[in-house]
């Protein structure tokens, strides 16, 4: 059984979506420092960084960093597709998972905590390096929205791990917002991806469902 360390409306859910579309076994352990979630003290034990999520394999191995799960899960579960079978596409793919990971979610981290990334104090100019910060993420977005086109998803035929990641890093920062005008075509793309059972039934338990 897997064991994977996250907190609602975190960057576990695409991890969890995954585990259901590979149809593995799983527990779910709340650790979500900033929710006080009663798991935090086990998640210490595996990750003493307190990331989530962190996903404990049925070995005992432990894994962090999301594109690196998705990847794993995707190499380890062949017949879930969660990575296409031809090497070019599957290659697209690892890249783009990447991408999301070093560029969209790096920056997302500094927008959040924007006082960690600079030494001025005041108020003002902590704020002028979260609205920097945002305006490259969006760029970020509007790249990655160009250089991955759906066919009709991410990953081809079938949703993916490209498409898991990205409908949930693309909920967070004001990016949904962004693309609305920017790339309204990537967005219905993501729109499309949460509505597809196994994972609307996953995001449900991390998000409301609009008008809930």
């Amino acid at each position: 059984m897997y064991t994977l360390y996250g907190g609602k409306g975190s960057g576990s859910a695409p991890v969890e979506a995954a585990l259901e579309l590979i149809g593995a076994q799983f527990r779910i352990v709340n650790a979500a420092t900033w929710l006080n979630d009663p798991g935090v003290d086990e998640l210490r034990q595996v990750n003493p960084l307190l990331q989530i999520p962190t996903l404990k394999l049925p070995d005992g191995t432990v894994m962090t960093e999301s594109a690196a799960i998705l990847i794993h899960l995707a190499l380890a579960h062949p017949a879930a597709r969660l990575l296409p079978a031809e090497q070019s596409a599957r290659a697209q793919q690892i890249r783009g998972l990447v991408y999301v990971a070093a560029n969209c979610y790096a920056a997302i981290g500094i927008s959040d905590y924007p006082e960690r990334w600079t030494s001025e104090t005041e108020k003002s100019a902590i704020e002028k390096v979260r609205e920097g910060t945002r305006r490259r993420l969006h760029l970020y977005w509007d790249t990655f929205a160009d250089l991955f086109p759906a066919r009709p998803f991410l990953n081809g035929e079938t949703p993916g791990a490209l498409d898991l990641l990205a409908s949930v890093v693309s909920k967070w920062s004001g990016t949904r917002a962004h693309l609305k005008t920017a790339r309204p075509e990537f967005l219905k793309t993501l729109e499309m991806i949460e509505q597809v059972p196994a994972i609307a039934s996953v995001y449900a338990r991390h998000w409301k469902p609009a008008g809930a």
